[in-house]
Parts: C-alpha cells; structure tokens; sequence
C-alpha cells in the first residue's frame, strides 16, 4: 500500500506514536513484542520462487553480477531443513483451511532469506537510535517472526488461487470477495466478534486498481460494478495481519504482452529496492537504484515509444505494528536525505512505473477510513458519530478499513456518523489515486524484515 509524500497528502495519525490501544485490547498480558505462476502476466519474465532450494529464479535480480554488489546475497537453504507441513491436512481450492490446521506447531515457512553481503559503512550509531531500536530487535522472537511468517504464508496461498481465476470477464467485487474470504479463513479469524479483526485479519482494504488509477480503489458496496477487460492493467495490493504485524505485497496482472516492458520495469526495480535494502542503507541511494532501473525501460503503445517512468508522489515506507504506514519513506526517483534503514525495521519495499505523468493525483470517491489516535473527541455530540467510533476503535484501532469491512460485521447507516468523524479530524478519509487519463500504472511489492544478521523477504513466493 503507497504512502504518499507528506508534502501532498495530510498523514493523519502521528507515525511516530505506537498502536498501544489496540495492541493492549488483543493481548493485554503481554508486551508488545508458494506457488502458483501468474498466467500470462509476466510472459518473457524470470518469475521468482520462494527459495527453498531454486537457485536459478528467487529473485534473480538479487544474485546477478551486473548488479551493484555490496548489498545482499542469497542464502541457501539447508536441505535437511525441518518440513512444515505434517499434520497431513491439504489446502483446499479455493483456500478455505486456516493455516493453524495444516502447519505443525503452528510453525510457518520463512521468507527469502538474504545475507548481508559486508559490512554497512555506518558502524558507529548513535546512541539515540540504538536505545530507540533496541525495544524493536528484542522483540524479534519466535513469535515476532512466527506471525509475521503465517500472514505471509496466509497471502502467497490467497493471492495463489486469485491469479487463477483473475481472468477478462470477472468484476472487481468478486476478486475482493475472493481475497477477503481467503484471508478470514486462513487465518482463523473471521472478524464478526468485537475485536476479532485485531487478532488477525486484513492489514488494510483491498486495492484493486486499473491502468491510470494508481493505488487505494477497492469496490464499494452498492457503487456500478467494474469488469476487467482484456487490455486492463490491473494492480493487486492487500495486506494480512496477525497480531498487529502487517504483511503488505501487491503484483501487476496484464493480458496484452504490449504491456509486458511495463511490468518488467516495475518488477525489475522493486527487485533492486529489495536489493539495495539492509541495516543502515541510505535511502538515497535506494531509491537513485531504483529510479536508474526502471526508467531503463520503454513501452510502444499505439506506435508511440514510451519511457516508462518512475511516479514521484508516492512511495514505499516501513510498517508499525497496527500501522500500515511509518515515518520512513522510500521514494522512487532521486531524492536528498540522510535517512537510513535501521536494524529492526519492518519495510514496505515496492515501486511504481507509469506511462504518463508519473505524478499521482486525489480521485472522487473513497477507498478506506483511518482513525486519528490523537484527535481530540471532545467536541463530539452525534450520537451516531460516537457509537460509530466505538465501533472503530474496537474492531479496527489504527488499521485502515473499508466501507465493505464496517458491513461485513452489522454496522448499518453509517453515513452520517462517519461524515461527522471525518470532519472533525477523528477519521481520515483516503481516495483513489490517479494519473492522467489513458495512461498505464504497474507496481510490485514486498515486505521486508530487517533482522540483526539476515534480512527476511517475508512474502516471497514462487509468483513473484
């Protein structure tokens, strides 16, 4: 899910503040601590595996020689490595076994993982952020990386089975249907009970965005349904939570190969941003790598010959637990900053390439809700609008929803109430985001573990 820049977007809620209501309400006694190729999408493309053991296409950018070099190299798996799976129970199809019933011990698989190759040059931090990271790394336990590792497995296994079935013909309520039930289901956590969705569930709502519409659209309830077609570009971004720790990946589904440089370029420089990724990289230098690799790229449309271009406006960003968007951003084009990825930071690492503007502007309509944990609620009188809040802060804390999530479990008539939360600043309301019309948007996207010696593409799969 984009983060837009800051200086063309109101944030909302305060990035640098924690999610301590809603991890409380979920666990109050502790501390806060693949498969499945995508027909016809990436034709001509090395597709990228999981990495037990394929050496030759899991991700294939992060090995090759004519890459820069000093970022990260590939970790072979031991292959005497203890199988997961041996309760004898098998995914059904569609998905619809929760995972804690076809993984022993409720142990699941990890992501790629990548070697830090050297040494950073950034040996001596300061002491401000050692004292602000080492909460963050203490709490890289089992379980930290045990839900991270089954919202993972919960979104290769959905988005496996919603490749099958993304074809022309099917309408854009039914792909979310598919997602939404998928994820419930694996996860074990079907939302209808008051806190339920905070246990585990979706990260944020289902972004299904066509050609110029380049992120936050998902299908309304009762808005005109919208049919993919055969020359749509079609953008599939969700996320899985369990406990808080959201895993964000997304992918770009094209029918027509006029499409397939745009796809490459896109998939190639998020390849480099994961790359490029590690404790004390300067985002700087990620994205000038990733701005270098995807403008390398043209597309012909029409006859025409197209650069295809890196969006300027929105960005990848790391993730807090119950945020979806941090304070960090990663930018695709060329920037100036000193910031720098941190030993325990959790990143959203993805990239857009378009045929247009590259710039990407507010559309009618709504995509999702987020509430703003430091709103000041006192001048709330509409009934509707404080029992709606409660609703909020019960079920959805600071993850961002959907219209679709409120009705899904019984809110009815909420209009007004949130009208009324919006304009008082309590909620943020977040539209679609377009560039010009006519013009073709992919995106790519992974999520990232920085761990003390390792980092961990948790949401790698053999797709992508």
């Amino acid at each position: 899910m984009g983060s837009k820049t800051p200086n063309d977007h109101r944030r909302g809620p305060n990035v640098d503040s924690s999610a301590q209501a809603a991890i409380a309400s979920v666990n109050p006694q502790k501390p806060a601590a693949a498969s499945g190729l995508l027909h016809g999408a990436l034709e001509g493309q090395d597709e990228d595996g999981e990495g037990d053991d394929d050496e030759e296409d899991i991700g294939a950018d992060l090995k090759t020689g004519d890459q820069p070099t000093n970022k990260g190299k590939k970790k072979k798996r031991k292959s005497n490595r203890k199988k997961k799976k041996s309760l004898g129970g098998q995914q059904t199809v569609p998905p619809r076994v929760a995972l804690a019933n076809l993984f022993n011990e409720k142990q699941y698989p990890e992501g790629e993982i990548v070697e830090y190759a050297t040494r950073c040059d950034n040996l001596q931090r300061t002491t401000a952020e050692e004292i602000r990271h080492l909460s963050v790394v203490d709490n890289m336990n089992d379980e930290y990386l045990n839900d991270y590792r089954k919202a993972a497995e919960v979104h290769r296994q959905v988005r496996q089975h919603v490749q099958t079935i993304t074809k022309p013909g099917i309408s854009m309520t039914q792909l979310v249907q598919e997602i939404e039930t998928g994820v419930r289901a694996l996860t074990g956590h079907q939302g209808l009970e008051t806190g339920d969705s905070l246990k585990a569930g979706l990260g944020f709502p289902i972004g299904l965005c066509l050609n110029n519409v380049g992120a936050h659209w998902t299908p309304n309830p009762g808005a005109k349904e919208v049919i993919l077609q055969n020359d749509d570009v079609l953008k599939v971004d969700f996320g899985v939570h369990v406990n808080g720790r959201i895993v964000d990946s997304a992918f770009t589904v094209a029918f027509n190969p006029v499409y397939d440089n745009l796809l490459t370029a896109v998939k190639a420089a998020t390849n480099t941003g994961l790359k490029e990724a590690g404790i004390d990289a300067r985002i700087d230098h990620i994205s000038a790598e990733v701005q270098e690799v995807m403008e390398s790229y043209e597309v012909e449309l029409n006859g025409k010959t197209i650069p295809v271009k890196a969006i300027r406006n929105i960005t990848g960003h790391n993730i807090l637990r119950y945020k979806i968007h941090g304070d960090k951003q990663v930018p695709f084009i060329k920037t100036s900053t000193n910031q720098r990825m941190e030993e325990g930071d959790v990143f959203a690492i993805e990239t857009f390439g378009s045929t247009g503007k590259a710039y990407l502007r507010d559309d009618i309509g709504v995509y999702g809700y987020g509430r703003n944990e430091h709103a000041n609620t006192a001048g709330l009188h509409h009934a509707s609008a404080k029992s709606l809040l409660k609703t909020i802060d019960q079920n959805f804390g600071t993850l961002v929803f959907a219209r679709r999530q409120l009705e899904h479990i019984g809110v009815k008539n909420y209009h007004l109430g949130m009208r009324s939360l919006v304009s008082n600043g309590i909620v943020d309301c977040y539209a679609p985001l377009v560039d010009v019309a006519g013009s073709y948007v992919a995106q790519f996207e992974h999520t990232i573990l920085l761990r003390p010696n390792c980092k961990e593409v948790i949401s790698r799969g053999d797709d992508y």
